[in-house]
């Protein structure tokens, strides 16, 4: 069954008019007529069964007669995401929402390259991946802000993940022994399954002020991904999968 994201409040015998985009996929691109049914949600009133009521040149209208699912939510995760290129980083947009992250923070590190982020397109990216994976809600994805100013401002209730790739060294392979964190799933069993975020970095990796820092905050537990030097794209999916194996819902699936 198709599944859209509405913005739209959900019950029996609402309706609503899907966003023109999505009329015109649902009434264009897979030919649905008058009768036919999806399924819609708000990520606040669980899954509903839609039935297409009206199809006119503007759009069309729905009407939800039944609940499917009620309201659920996964794991209590965030996904702190250091700025990379458009390409790499709409991926990781789209995997982090399929990996279950319940929201999505932007920050910009002193070795972060890219600038800006379109957070409509973003937004965007994350409702589709929500509806293709069968989840109920939609993780928000926040403007960028710097890294200190958000670690500043953090919740010491949150645990969070630091993903650290190397040693000090730049002299030594894979910047030497010094700092080198435990293997993340080593790292993590064992730990609370309370509120956690993920923290990735930028291509270029955190240098050594905010290394100290991160390592320094009672909060923080620093991981290793393995002795390769992974693309961030690569490292979020990674951390995000052994966060889930280790602390997520995955354990119960």
């Amino acid at each position: 069954m198709i599944r859209l994201f509405v913005d739209g409040d959900l019950g029996a015998g609402a309706r609503l008019e899907p966003r023109p985009d999505q009329a015109r996929y649902l009434t264009q691109v897979m030919r649905l007529g008058v009768g036919a049914e999806i399924a819609v949600f708000n990520g606040r009133d669980g899954e509903w069964r839609a039935t297409i009521v009206e199809i006119s040149k503007r759009g069309c209208v729905l009407e939800t007669p039944e609940q499917i699912r009620a309201q659920a939510f996964g794991p209590d995760l965030e996904l702190v995401l250091a700025l990379v290129k458009r390409g790499p980083l709409e991926t990781i947009i789209e995997k982090a929402t399929e990996l279950g992250v319940r929201r999505i923070r932007l920050v910009t590190t002193r070795r972060t390259n890219a600038d800006h982020a379109k957070l409509e397109r973003l937004s965007a990216i994350a409702a589709e991946a929500a509806e293709q994976t069968g989840r109920l809600d939609v993780p928000a994805v926040e403007a960028p802000a710097k890294l200190e100013r958000l670690l500043e401002g953090w919740d010491a209730g949150r645990r969070l993940m630091f993903c650290d790739e190397a040693g000090d060294d730049p002299a030594a392979e894979w910047g030497g022994p010094r700092g080198r964190a435990k293997p993340a799933f080593e790292g993590l069993v064992g730990q609370g399954t309370g509120p956690w975020a993920v923290l990735i970095g930028p291509e270029g990796g955190f240098d050594a002020d905010e290394r100290a820092r991160l390592r320094g905050l009672d909060f923080v537990t620093p991981v290793s991904l393995g002795p390769r030097i992974l693309r961030a794209d690569t490292a979020a999916i990674a951390a995000l999968t052994l966060w889930q194996a280790a602390l997520g819902d995955w354990r119960g699936s």
